[in-house]
Formats: structure tokens, C-alpha cells, sequence
């Protein structure tokens, strides 16, 4: 059974009368890709603050690799890596300086830490641009020197805040690929996002919060579990009589019919043989129907139903 990387027990944030984080409890384990997800305030920057003992807390307790996390332990803090969602390099300095500063942070020998940062160089793919300042590098390229410089000194515990907000698709590509190396090099990612196919891809586990709680935690597919829509049938049709409406959604495990712009849309909570008996009712009552579709539901709609929000940049 694999060690716990970070453990929060009854988390309690307060900021006068806001509660940021209300009796939060998280357990990470080591080696795994975990994800955190929840509407802007739902106290994600808040708890990832606390455990990094950035932020002082009114309650509960934080352990990194099973020790108390506290402002002082700098033998915690030495194996945590941080890429915040805003890009924090000097303007003043080179790719390779940068990256070279950052290391030299945590590794002092100057040959170990040469070879870390020529390996964080090449690990993004910034071998070209060494020389370049970051006022010259694209925003893909800027966002892969905040990556490098975060992991530059190889921890074992990594916290990504939105790494790939505003990057070109080839960039967001080398960054998740990038994310996964690093997961099977053996160290521990905490991953937020707000693009729902990015964590669904990467992400061993999910926990999804709102309003300082954690609402739901799993696998993706036991979060999609948790939810009444299990099946998505799309059908393009010219018309459909209010009566087939009805005749319809009396379907077994169908619990939702609309039809708008051409398009039949019917949701159903589970069961097997869905678009069968569908296809057959239309069929039945003399129909010609175009393209067809069906679809499970995505991480986008379990976090729509669960928390009853758009996640937005």
C-alpha cells in the first residue's frame, strides 16, 4: 500500500466571517496524479496555501510525507516543487539563469546543480532558447521555463495550478506528457485545471470542492457513478409530435426529452439498450431521423451536476 504524500484532517480557513475552507479532508498518496477541482471560490488556491504552510489556518491539521507541515520545515518544503497559474521568473535573467536560480534554491553544489538544470532544460524541450529572455518566448514556451524552474531541483511532491492556461495545443501537449514523465519518475502531483479533458487524462483520482468542501472524491468513473445522467442519445430529426415526446421519456431509464433546432435530446440514468429502444419507438411511429450519437456522460458533466456550476478560467 503506498505512503500518504499529503494528508489534511478537518481543514478550517477562515477570513473574518468567510469560511474559505470548512473542515476539509484530503489524503494523497504518494506516486499518484491527484486531481483538485472546484468553481473560483471554492477554496482550491486556499487549501493548496495551507499546505504549503504559506497561509496560517484556524483548524485541523496538514502532514507531508507523514510528518507535521509547518512554516519550519524546510526538510518538507525542499521535496515540493510549486508552478502557480501566474508565471513567476525574472525578467531579467536568461531561460538558463532562471532555471539556474530557481535550482540553486534548494541544490547548492554547483556541479549537481548544473546537471539539474540541463536536465530541466531538456525535459521541457527549452535546449534553443537558453540564451533568450522571457520577454522573447511565446506563451507556451514561458509557461514551460515556470514548469522547469518549479521542478528544476527533481521533487518528490509537485503542485500544478492551471500549468497550461493560454497555451497553444503542441505546448499543452509536451506540458501534460511532461506531467506524466515526471509521475512515473516517482513524484506525487497535485493537478488543478479547468480543462475537464486534461485531468480526465491525467489524473488517477479527483476530488471535486465547493465552498471549502470536498463534495465528491474518486476515480473518474466512480464519479460518474455519483450522477443520474449515465447516457447521452443525440438524434438530428426534422419534427417530433409532443405526444412521442411523451411516449418518449416513458422509456426505460429515460429521464429527460427536449427537442430544439432539429435536435432530439434524450438522457438516460442508466440500463443498457438505450438507443435500441429509442431507434425502435421512432421507427415504430414512421420517423426519418439523421445522424445519430451516444455518448457517456464526461468529468464536465459529473462537476455540472455536483456542484450546479460552469468551471471558468
Amino acid at each position: 500500500m503506498n505512503e500518504t504524500a499529503v494528508k489534511v484532517n478537518e481543514l478550517v480557513k477562515r477570513y473574518h466571517d468567510l469560511v474559505a475552507v470548512d473542515h476539509l479532508n484530503l489524503e494523497i498518496k504518494q506516486g499518484e496524479i491527484f486531481g483538485l477541482l472546484g468553481p473560483n471560490g471554492s477554496g482550491k488556491t486556499t487549501t493548496i496555501n495551507c499546505i504549503l504552510s504559506l497561509l496560517n489556518y484556524d483548524n485541523g491539521e496538514i502532514e507531508v510525507f507523514e510528518k507535521p507541515m509547518t512554516s519550519d520545515n524546510y526538510e518538507a518544503k525542499a521535496k515540493i516543487g510549486v508552478v502557480m497559474q501566474n508565471v513567476a521568473v525574472f525578467d531579467e535573467l536568461t531561460v538558463y539563469e532562471n532555471i539556474d536560480y530557481f535550482c540553486g534554491l534548494y541544490i547548492k553544489d554547483k556541479t549537481l546543480r548544473k546537471q539539474y538544470t540541463e536536465d530541466a532544460i531538456r525535459f521541457v524541450g527549452l535546449e534553443d532558447y537558453c540564451k533568450f529572455y522571457p520577454k522573447k518566448l511565446s506563451g507556451g514556451l514561458l509557461r514551460r521555463l515556470n514548469i522547469a524552474c518549479g521542478i528544476a531541483h527533481k521533487p518528490k511532491l509537485i503542485i500544478l495550478d492551471e500549468p497550461t492556461v493560454a497555451v497553444d495545443p503542441q505546448s499543452r501537449n509536451r506540458i501534460l506528457e511532461g506531467i506524466m514523465e515526471l509521475n512515473r519518475a516517482g513524484a506525487t502531483i497535485i493537478y488543478t485545471s479547468h480543462y475537464m479533458e486534461e485531468v480526465e487524462q491525467i489524473c488517477k483520482r479527483i476530488a471535486i470542492m465547493d465552498t471549502g468542501k470536498c463534495i465528491a472524491m474518486g476515480t473518474t468513473e466512480e464519479l460518474k457513478k455519483m450522477i443520474k445522467k449515465r447516457e447521452i442519445i443525440t438524434i438530428h430529426i426534422l419534427s417530433v409530435t409532443e405526444d412521442d415526446l411523451k411516449g418518449l421519456r416513458g422509456l426505460p431509464h429515460v429521464y429527460s426529452v427536449t427537442f430544439k433546432d432539429e435536435k432530439l435530446t434524450i438522457l438516460c440514468d442508466g440500463g443498457s439498450h438505450n438507443l435500441v429502444r429509442v431507434l425502435d419507438y421512432l421507427q415504430n411511429k414512421e420517423y426519418s431521423f439523421g445522424h445519430i450519437h451516444s455518448e457517456l456522460p464526461t468529468l464536465n458533466d459529473v462537476f455540472l451536476e455536483i456542484t450546479g456550476k460552469e468551471l471558468r478560467d
